[in-house]
C-alpha cells in the first residue's frame, strides 16, 4: 500500500472537481457531491496540511484508494 501524500484541502478539492464532484455548500467544511450522489466533506482551513485520518476518510467517501488518489493528483 502506498503512503498517503501530504496535501492541503485545496489540492484535494482540485482533484475532486476535476473528477466530477461539485460543491453544494460551505462553511468551515466544504461539501461536494457527484452525479452518483456520493457526498464528500472536506474541512477547509487555508494552507494547512490535512491529517492522515482526515484524508483517509475523504478518500473512502469518494470511493478511491490511496493509489487511485496519487494517480489523480499527478494526472
Amino acid at each position: 500500500m502506498a503512503r498517503l501524500p501530504r496535501v492541503t484541502a485545496a489540492e484535494v478539492i482540485r482533484v475532486l472537481e476535476r473528477h466530477g464532484f461539485t460543491q453544494v455548500r460551505q462553511k468551515k467544511h466544504r461539501v461536494f457531491r457527484n452525479a452518483k450522489h456520493q457526498r464528500v466533506v472536506v474541512p477547509y482551513h487555508a494552507g494547512k496540511i490535512l491529517k492522515p485520518k482526515t484524508l483517509n476518510s475523504i478518500l473512502a467517501d469518494a470511493g478511491w484508494t490511496v493509489e487511485d488518489f496519487i494517480k489523480l493528483l499527478r494526472g
